[in-house]
């Protein structure tokens, strides 16, 4: 029998452990190891890790206590997936806000994960993966001045091998991958920048087409030119993703030893505690984690 999968149900005060327990309530037949406060109506293939981490919290507020478990829970699921105790991992919505209360630093969880898994920031791609669009991320939780600052060859060419990798584990046998500019027309030949220059090479070397405009990479994209984008900015990718398949993506981050999906949305405080949180994209990434970590061909 294989080993369950780890869930960190994410910010207490937030609508992750809701969406949580109905989507694991729509797969019985998978075993979880569940790190979060434990809730009466679980079933037999639940288990549950506390930590022993604070879980009453004010619903739908920031705040050190719920900063406090949350990022007791992400960890000590991260390091249930490395010690072998799990075979991949599903998060749900963190509030950076509270975390940071708490006293910890706190940029997001992808830059979490690779921290403890002991891995430079610069060596994981955050993707969003859903039915329509498959975008990958060179940088994240930057600012746009810093992200194109630090955006090179080095940095697109991790993320374009990423993507094609992710995409093969998916069954495209030779996924067709497009590059964004950074740059407004992708810099117009120089006109309106030139940081497409610092990557234009690598893009001819692995066989990827662009730089070109984001607005054309997310079109063709969508008409089934592409397999996938590879994007310079965090929401050059986000809102494409967000727009065309909100609640059906996962966020998944690639290049870390280990299987790591998630919801593609936030805590939700404005509904948190009513009990009409969608589910659909707690259980898109459940189902992807499923697929990546299952045994035999």
């Amino acid at each position: 029998m294989s080993a369950p999968l780890a869930l960190a149900v994410g910010d207490p005060a937030g609508i992750g452990p809701e969406v949580a327990r109905r989507a694991l309530a729509a797969r019985p037949d998978e075993r979880f190891v569940v790190f979060g406060a434990p809730w009466a109506s679980a079933g037999s293939n639940i288990e549950f890790d506390d930590l022993g981490a604070v879980a009453e919290v004010p619903v739908g507020q920031v705040s050190a206590a719920s900063g406090r478990a949350q990022l007791a829970w992400l960890d000590g699921a991260i390091d249930a997936v490395r010690a072998g105790r799990c075979r991949g991992l599903v998060t749900g919505p963190t509030c950076k806000e509270a975390i940071v209360a708490a006293g910890t630093p706190f940029t997001g969880q992808t830059e979490r994960l690779a921290e403890r898994a002991g891995l430079p920031g610069e060596d994981v791609t955050m993707m969003f993966l859903g039915p329509r669009l498959r975008v990958a991320l060179v940088t994240t939780h930057l600012s746009v001045r810093d992200a194109a600052a630090v955006i090179d060859g080095a940095r697109v060419r991790r993320t374009i091998l990423h993507l094609r990798d992710a995409l093969g584990r998916l069954g495209v046998e030779t996924p067709r991958v497009f590059v964004t500019g950074v740059n407004p027309h992708a810099g117009e030949g120089g006109l309106f920048g030139t940081e497409e220059q610092a990557f234009a090479h690598v893009c001819a070397e692995l066989g990827a087409r662009g730089p070109m405009p984001a607005e054309h990479a997310f079109r063709a994209a969508l008409a089934g030119a592409a397999d996938g984008v590879v994007a310079m900015l965090h929401d050059q990718a986000t809102i494409a993703s967000k727009i065309v398949d909100f609640g059906d993506a996962v966020n998944v981050t690639w290049g870390l030893p280990f299987v790591r999906c998630s919801v593609d949305h936030g805590v939700a405080f404005d509904i948190a505690g009513q009990g009409v949180a969608d589910p659909a994209g707690m259980l898109a990434a459940i189902d992807l984690a499923i697929a990546l970590t299952r045994e035999g061909p």
